[in-house]
């Protein structure tokens, strides 16, 4: 990887990590607390996945009027749009482990830097589940396609 494409990936994942940081969402009783709409709901979650959505719809519509992006030869935007039965069971493996543990992958490898044991054993269980899929899943599905 050349260094401006480095360089941008380390601000990026540095970004990212403090805005999670900020947010409180490496608090997976703020997590646990926006996935309780029956006991003591705190909406802040709602207002993070906002943001989110906010920013990612920004990016498209920049990219839509790029020709190219600046550090790579092209987009990797996924073709493949289908929902199928490994979607929809990975989505409910991650909700499952979500509701859990209140961490997804972000906020864990951002949660790192604190030192927690249970972050650790979270961050090692996901890589020990990412092994098991690498290790089980069909041969046949193929890398994920990109359009140009």
């Amino acid at each position: 990887m050349n260094t401006p494409r480095l360089l941008a990936a380390f601000a990026s994942g540095l970004l990212f990590g403090a805005g999670l940081a900020l947010s409180g969402m490496m608090d997976p009783a703020r997590v646990l607390g926006f996935l309780d709409v029956a006991g003591a709901w705190d909406p802040s979650l709602a207002f993070v996945l906002a943001g989110a959505v906010g920013v990612s719809a920004l990016g498209y519509a920049v990219k839509a009027r790029m020709p190219r992006p600046a550090l790579a030869d092209r987009f990797e935007i996924p073709a493949n749009r289908s929902v199928d039965a490994r979607l929809l069971g990975g989505a409910v493996l991650f909700g499952i482990g979500w509701g859990l543990a209140g961490f997804c992958p972000g906020p864990a490898l951002a949660g790192l830097t604190l030192g927690l044991p249970e972050v650790a054993l979270f961050v090692a269980a996901m890589f020990a589940g990412m092994l098991l899929f690498r290790f089980t899943a069909p041969r046949s599905t193929g890398p994920i396609t990109v359009s140009r």
